[in-house]
């Protein structure tokens, strides 16, 4: 079992948290990873792109000008793709961009965003997060006394009402509870900080 550091809100170490190392120390999927990641992206697009064919145009029901004698291409249609306002060739139709991948992926994805941050050493373990107070000054000092950098997501078991809107003005800092963590908010944070509850929460649902 490897052990990591628990500190308060204060930046001082209060105890040693073991871990379970089927999950924080597994050899990395990226194959999986970049599936996972791609998944969350695509299920957010809208997919409503739409271009014409040539049978949806209006016009050119009628032949430009007679087959034969004219010295020109025989043409049925001024609605061809190669006209003017003619129809679109391939082009994009309203579609599902979204797809599905197993259980045993979307978990072994997360695994990896997870021991990624551990062994790069961006993972923060508190013991709580909980904030006297909503106000920016204070979500800016305790970054600042914590010393983190960059991106920061915030995962808490707990109500994080008054850390939300105590960092929601912040746009590099995302809130969010144990039970939403992802693997896109994960990889797009630079610094990922857990409460205790949480370690817990995410090895008992990825055991």
């Amino acid at each position: 079992m490897t052990k990591v550091n628990v500190i308060d809100l204060k930046g001082s170490k209060v105890k040693d948290l073991e871990i379970n190392d089927e999950i924080w120390k597994i050899e990395g999927n990226d194959v999986v990873l970049k599936k996972a990641i791609r998944l969350q992206m695509d299920s957010l697009r809208q997919g409503t792109a739409s271009t014409k064919g040539r049978s949806e145009v209006s016009g050119g029901g009628k032949k430009p000008y007679r087959q034969k004698g004219t010295g020109n291409a025989r043409q049925g249609s001024i609605r061809a793709p190669h006209y003017r306002g003619g129809g679109i060739v391939f082009g994009p139709t309203p579609r599902d961009y979204s797809f599905k991948i197993n259980r045993k992926e979307r978990r072994l994805a997360l695994k990896t965003a997870l021991a990624d941050k551990l062994a790069n050493k961006k993972l923060v373990v508190v013991d709580s997060l909980e904030l006297k107070a909503c106000k920016t000054k204070d979500a800016l000092a305790l970054l600042d006394t914590l010393k983190l950098e960059g991106k920061v997501l915030f995962v808490s078991t707990h109500d994080a009402e008054k850390l939300y809107l105590a960092t929601r003005n912040l746009g590099y800092v995302a809130v969010l509870m144990a039970d939403e963590l992802n693997v896109y908010d994960i990889v797009n944070a630079d610094t990922l900080v857990c409460d205790v509850d949480t370690m817990s929460y995410v090895e008992e649902a990825l055991k």
